[in-house]
């Protein structure tokens, strides 16, 4: 009779302790900890992003790829110093935030009427002259509400009012938008499969678009809101006349102050959820086969998280493998009181590496040590069980 145990397999899937850790920091703690406990345990690793903040880094530290640096437009038309990644297959990793992100300018210079997505255009110009057959863009923490005209014309597209005068490619503009020329725009762009992670529902106007819900959070005035939600309505009109396509109501459209409807109508991009995005590019689904366990978890799990979260979509994944999640978090904030159960259901536990009262600074500045502790107390546990 033979009584060997079955060697055991984790796969590790977090995304990042936003201000703490990288996601692949995450990562690498928690293989410790299991290896610490037994090396005999297969670990395998495959760092998550959601198409937000850290793709870059996630995706090419993971990867293996390379970083090219840059010094375009800021979303003021400022020189400002960015990067892109490269990784397997000729694909380009670009984050919108790095060359049009709000984070660029003091909180008194900011005004999407006057910001500009240029900056991210001469990223993908960048990125194509290097050889990128695909594109993907994630376009978290934009500056911008210019529906990606910016971008566009960085890119070779031009944009003109009724007495044929070009417009620059700023919110205010949009407005006096009633010709687009494409004759000029960068070749390279039918080539290339553009891909843009987008994790919001909100389409380009109307009470629950770009201007009138992330307009505020950019520095728009009641007034201003008013004037960009008119201009990103002419915008699709435009488009419609003289592109032939329907932006209106896209879902996800007004995303990044239009730049999800904007790079579908003029860069022929293509909409996915973020964390599906990398799933893909990492290969996810092939690393959980004969699996035990799925170790995933962010910086703070919410609610939010279970409408298209890097935890999320990983629980969504190993469901279709019958795989146990366990997520393991700086804290936790579920409402379960308004979680559907089979939202719930997809995690076999949710875990805080907070084991005492402390300030988030406290924990920002342990959080290593707290994320090794925490976890080689859920994994004693988990073996406990497996192995009992």
């Amino acid at each position: 009779m033979n009584n060997k145990k079955k060697q055991l397999k984790i796969v590790i899937a977090c995304d990042k302790y936003k201000d703490s850790l990288n996601a692949v920091a995450v990562c690498k703690i928690i293989e410790k900890v299991i290896k610490d406990i037994d090396r005999n345990i297969e670990v395998v690793l495959n760092p998550m992003a959601d198409g937000g903040e850290g793709t870059v880094d996630t995706l090419v530290d993971s990867l293996g790829g390379r970083y090219i640096n840059a010094v375009v437009a800021g979303p003021l038309g400022e020189k400002v110093r960015a990067r892109f990644g490269l990784i397997k297959d000729n694909t380009a990793i670009i984050e919108m935030a790095a060359a049009s992100g709000l984070w660029l300018l003091p909180e008194e210079k900011r005004n999407p009427l006057f910001t500009t997505s240029y900056g991210t255009g001469q990223l993908i110009e960048k990125a194509l002259k290097s050889g990128a057959k695909k594109i993907i863009m994630g376009i978290g923490g934009s500056a911008t509400n210019d529906a990606g005209t910016g971008a566009a014309k960085a890119l070779g597209f031009k944009f003109y009012d009724k007495n044929n005068k070009m417009l620059d490619p700023v919110g205010k503009e949009l407005e006096n938008i009633d010709r687009i020329d494409t004759v000029s725009a960068n070749p390279l762009l039918k080539e290339a499969e553009i891909l843009v992670a987008c994790d919001v529902s909100n389409p380009l106007f109307g009470p629950e678009g770009a201007a009138y819900v992330y307009g505020p959070q950019k520095g728009a005035s009641r007034e201003e809101v008013l004037l960009l939600d008119k201009g990103l309505k002419n915008f699709a009109r435009v488009v419609k006349k003289d592109l032939a396509k329907d932006i209106s109501s896209i879902k996800g459209g007004g995303a990044a102050g239009g730049m999800g409807a904007g790079a579908m109508a003029l860069l022929n991009a293509r909409l996915e959820p973020g964390a599906n995005i990398v799933i893909t590019e990492t290969g996810l689904a092939d690393k959980l086969k004969n699996a035990d366990l799925v170790i995933t978890g962010e910086g703070s799990i919410d609610n939010q998280t279970f409408f298209g979260k890097s935890a999320y979509g990983v629980a969504v994944e190993a469901k279709k493998f019958c795989i146990p999640v366990i997520t393991i978090n700086g804290s936790i904030h579920i409402n379960y009181e308004t979680l559907k159960a089979d939202k719930e259901d997809l995690f076999s536990g949710n875990f805080s590496i907070i084991n005492k009262i402390m300030s988030l600074k406290q924990a920002i500045g342990n959080s290593e040590e707290l994320l090794y502790f925490s976890t080689r107390e859920i994994i004693k546990f988990y073996l406990a069980i497996v192995n009992k």
